[in-house]
């Protein structure tokens, strides 16, 4: 279920809750009574399954030009890694 952020005008607590995208928004806030307003946040994601690393590349070995499949290291970025092609 999705986490969304809402915001008191009365209290300015700022707190979230955890509704189904089907519930209505909420309009009161559980602490003081007063209105309250569904903020736009940044969501979190996580990449997960094959083909994904950390951060971003591969392990170990040197770039190839031009990139390539999801397993091979990154493409060369104008020769500045070891063992690069256009590096010489």
């Amino acid at each position: 279920m999705p986490v969304y952020e809402y915001r008191c005008s009365a209290c300015e607590r700022v707190f979230e809750v955890q509704q189904k995208i089907s519930d209505p928004p909420l309009t009161t806030c559980s602490e003081c009574g007063g209105g309250v307003k569904k903020l736009v946040s940044a969501s979190a994601f996580h990449l997960k399954g094959g083909g994904w690393y950390a951060d971003g590349y591969s392990s170990g070995g040197s770039c190839k030009e031009g990139g390539g499949a999801a397993k091979e290291p990154p493409a060369c970025q104008g020769g500045s890694c070891p063992g690069c092609p256009s590096a010489s």
